[in-house]
C-alpha cells in the first residue's frame, strides 16, 4: 500500500483552485469577448463619428484622432461573459434583483457615455445621470432578506474594533450609498487621462474584488467582479499605449458603477472593521489622484470642474515618464495597495 500514500496525500490536500473554477471561467469568457467585439465597436466609432481629436484642448497627450466608444465592446463584454457562465453556475436564479438593477444602470450609463462623446454634455448632466442610477440601483432588492443589495446600511463603531457596536444610517443610508458610488464612479472617469490607465485599474480593482468575494464565501459577487476585470483586460489590447481606442466617457463611468456597487454588495459586508478601508485600499489610485486636484484647484481658487492638467498622471508625464512608465507607476500603486488589503482580510480570516 506504499505506492498508494503520495494518491491519498492529494486527495487531502486543499485544492487551490476551490471558489475560483467560475470566477476565472467568467473572467476569460469577458476577456475573449471584449477582444472580439473591440474591433467592431471602433469601426462604428469611426462611422459615426465618435473620434477624439488631440487638437480640441491642450488636457489630451494622444497626437492622432483617436475613435471613442470602446465602453459599448467593454460592457458587451461582461454580459457576454456573465450570460455565459451565470445560468450554468446559478441554474436556479441566475440574475439576482440586485445584479439586474446593476446591468440596468450600467447600460443607462454606456448610453448618456455614448451621446456625451458626441455632444459633450456639461458636467452637471453627467453628474444628473450619475446619481440617477446611483439611486436607482437601490429600488432592486429581493424577497429574502440575505439577499444582496446596493445598500450601505450602517457601519460599525469604534471603526477598528470588530465587534464593535453598530450604527445604522437609516433614512440617510440611500443619499449615502448614492453619494458613495456617485464618487468612485466618477474618479474612475476623471483618471481617464492617458492610454491604459483607466482599463487597467479597473482589472486590478475588479481582480481584487473577486479574490476577496472568494476568500469571504460570496462567489456570485466573485464571479460578477471577474468579469468585469476580464472585460478591463481585453480591452487592454486596444487600449494600451499607443491606444487604437479610448473606452469614453461611458466605458469609464460604467466600469467605476459597477465596481461601486459590487465593494457594497460584497466587500463592505464582508468585513465591518474594515468598512472604511476597503474602498481606499481598492480604489486608492483614483480617490487620490481626485483629493490631489481638488486641493490643487481650491489652492489656486479654479472652479472644481474645471478640466486641465492637474492630474497624477499628468503630473508623471510633466517628471519626464512616458505614457507606458506614467502606467506602470500607477499600475504598480494599485498592485500594492490591493495586494495590503487582501493580506489584511486573509489574516482577519
Amino acid at each position: 500500500m506504499t505506492w498508494l500514500t503520495p494518491l491519498l496525500a492529494d486527495i487531502d490536500r486543499p485544492d487551490p483552485l476551490a471558489g475560483f473554477r467560475y470566477p476565472l471561467l467568467a473572467l476569460l469568457v469577458a476577456l475573449v469577448a471584449t477582444v472580439v467585439l473591440t474591433p467592431f465597436v471602433r469601426n462604428w466609432a469611426v462611422q459615426r463619428g465618435a473620434v477624439d481629436d488631440p487638437n480640441r484642448d491642450d488636457r489630451r497627450v494622444h497626437t492622432e484622432p483617436t475613435p471613442r466608444w470602446g465602453g459599448i465592446a467593454i460592457f458587451g463584454g461582461i454580459l457576454v461573459a456573465l450570460g455565459a457562465v451565470l445560468p450554468f453556475a446559478y441554474p436556479v436564479e441566475p440574475f439576482p434583483p440586485y445584479l439586474v438593477g446593476m446591468l440596468l444602470g450600467a447600460l443607462v450609463l454606456v448610453v448618456v457615455g455614448a451621446l456625451d462623446d458626441l455632444k459633450e454634455f456639461s458636467a452637471k448632466w453627467q453628474a444628473a445621470a450619475i446619481f440617477a442610477v446611483a439611486f436607482g440601483v437601490q429600488v432592486f432588492q429581493s424577497a429574502s432578506p440575505k439577499a444582496g443589495r446596493v445598500v450601505i446600511q450602517g457601519i460599525e463603531t469604534p471603526i477598528l474594533a470588530p465587534g464593535g457596536e453598530w450604527l445604522a444610517f437609516g433614512a440617510w443610508s440611500a443619499v449615502i450609498t448614492a453619494v458613495y458610488i456617485f464618487v468612485v464612479t466618477k474618479t474612475m472617469d476623471t483618471i481617464d487621462g492617458i492610454d491604459g490607465l483607466t482599463a487597467g485599474i479597473a482589472g486590478i480593482a475588479g481582480g481584487t474584488l473577486a479574490m476577496i468575494a472568494t476568500y469571504e464565501g460570496q462567489p456570485r459577487v466573485a464571479l460578477v467582479a471577474a468579469a468585469i476585470a476580464g472585460a478591463s483586460v481585453g480591452f487592454l489590447r486596444y487600449n494600451y499605449n499607443p491606444a487604437r481606442i479610448f473606452m469614453g466617457t461611458g466605458g469609464a463611468q460604467t466600469l467605476g458603477f459597477l465596481l461601486a456597487c459590487l465593494s457594497i454588495v460584497g466587500a463592505l459586508k464582508t468585513a465591518a472593521a474594515l468598512a472604511l478601508f476597503i474602498p481606499i485600499l481598492v480604489f486608492g489610485v483614483p480617490l487620490i489622484d481626485a483629493m490631489v486636484v481638488v486641493v490643487r484647484r481650491l489652492l489656486s481658487r479654479q472652479p472644481l470642474t474645471q478640466a486641465d492638467k492637474r492630474h497624477v498622471h499628468h503630473l508623471l508625464l510633466s517628471r519626464g515618464l512616458n505614457q507606458r512608465q506614467a502606467v506602470w507607476v500607477l499600475y504598480i500603486v494599485a498592485i500594492a495597495m490591493a495586494g495590503v488589503l487582501i493580506t489584511i482580510v486573509r489574516l482577519q480570516g
